[in-house]
């Protein structure tokens, strides 16, 4: 395990030199995601509106999962109680 983490810091070093040397970009530098940053007065613009609801989206989502499945079993116990379909064993072939 000790040369596994020591060859994977010597390789990422190498990496980073051999970036270095042939005047690359590094791949951690970040990318910008929209190109245009200044006005055409030379100003910088403001810092585009972003909303994030990480955790309410989370719970939204696992909450309509959770609610369509309940939902969908339901709907098959209610079609299997009424013999509106009942699966036969004979279908599995």
């Amino acid at each position: 395990m000790a040369t596994l983490v020591a060859n994977l810091a010597r390789a990422r070093v190498l990496l980073a030199r051999n970036i270095a040397e042939r005047g690359l970009p590094s791949a951690r530098q970040a990318v910008p995601v929209r190109t245009k940053i200044t006005n055409s007065a030379g100003a910088m613009l403001p810092e585009p509106y972003n909303i994030r609801f990480g955790l309410a989206k989370v719970l939204l989502v696992s909450t309509f999962l959770y609610l369509g499945a309940w939902i969908s079993k339901e709907g098959a116990e209610f079609l299997e109680e009424n013999d509106i379909f009942v699966p036969d064993d004979d279908d599995d072939d």
